[in-house]
């Protein structure tokens, strides 16, 4: 059937002669995306990287690197009298084998072992007692801790040197009370006997402070509805302080006692100038020893495996520290 002009769709001619296409219905590309911009939290830690890692690349210079050396050094008999026909591994385990048939260091150990335990005993036992004095909110209690506070803070060499003046008679006020008294007293630094508790009455005095410190701050976290309601009850102090505040303060305690412990192997100071090891090996701690080995006979290699043993034990120590911690503060929570 033939359809009408009217009806027929109008189309636009094309060219003469040229068939006339209609547009093709795909849609057009659309126009790339561009990337999002870093979120704020990206830049912050990309800040943070570049302002960390050149800081990070030094501390690994100089741990990493002292580290290593001292691992290789002690695989080897390195002795400085003869550095070229020592510098070898032919044995790499020689070092440590001798030190378990060594018994001067095993000597040392016992002297360590005796100095931190007495020493750490006496300053938790005696920063605890002075802790609970002075457990207040008083103005004169304040003055009284930060004069307390005086020993924590001073040099190493310099409480050396005061205790050295305590114990050297003819210069002691000390020794010099006692012979007004009538009760001379020999030095007790030069008597095998007192030597070793003579550096132990010195650490104790230095470093019972950082227990006392640490209890008191423990003290203050105790709330007050427990004890007034055990005083109620009536209940003495003892028993306040057994069933109440120890039970809070245990977890500081027992990380005051770790710390102390690690800083025992570094009483360096105190023996070195009060004692010098002596008399004869009664005050010869561990890294005293080892110090002895390395620098005063040339030993390097033989020292530096007796210093990578303390370092390991001090790594255990510190595995210990960080676990109690966190159990200290799962237990706070």
């Amino acid at each position: 059937m033939h359809m009408p002009p009217a009806l027929a769709p109008a189309l636009p001619a094309g060219e003469a002669g040229q068939p006339y296409y209609l547009p093709s219905r795909t849609a057009a590309p659309a126009p790339p995306v561009p990337a999002p911009a870093p979120s704020w939290q990206r830049q912050q830690r990309r800040a943070y990287g570049w302002g960390l890692y050149p800081a990070l690349i030094v501390l690994a210079l100089i741990t990493l690197a002292p580290l290593i050396t001292l691992v290789v050094v002690s695989l080897t008999p390195l002795s400085l009298t003869d550095p070229a026909g020592t510098f070898h591994f032919r044995d790499p385990l020689g070092n440590y084998r001798q030190l378990l048939q060594d018994p001067r260091f095993l000597h040392s150990l016992w002297v360590q072992f005796q100095l931190s335990s007495v020493g750490v005993t006496l300053q938790l036992l005696t920063g605890l007692g002075i802790a609970l004095l002075l457990h207040g909110r008083s103005k004169v209690l304040g003055a009284v801790r930060s004069l307390f506070l005086i020993p924590m803070v001073l040099p190493p060499i310099v409480v050396a040197l005061i205790w050295k003046i305590l114990y050297t008679p003819d210069i002691s006020p000390l020794h010099q009370a006692l012979d007004a008294l009538g009760w001379p007293l020999r030095s007790l630094i030069a008597n095998p006997d007192t030597a070793l508790w003579a550096v132990v009455a010195a650490d104790t005095w230095q470093w019972f402070p950082f227990t006392m410190l640490m209890v008191l701050a423990a003290l203050q976290m105790i709330p007050d509805d427990p004890l007034e309601a055990a005083r109620m009850d009536g209940a003495n102090r003892w028993q306040l302080f057994r069933f109440i505040v120890f039970p809070h303060i245990r977890a500081v305690l027992l990380v005051c006692a770790l710390f102390r412990l690690i800083d025992s192997f570094k009483a360096f100071p105190l023996l070195y100038v009060l004692t010098n090891g002596g008399p004869g090996t009664v005050t010869e701690v561990t890294n005293f020893y080892g110090f002895i080995q390395a620098f005063n006979f040339s030993f390097w290699g033989y020292g530096s495996a007796i210093a990578l043993v303390m370092l390991a034990g001090v790594f255990v120590l510190s595995a210990l520290v960080s676990r109690l911690g966190r159990e200290g503060a799962h237990d706070a929570r």
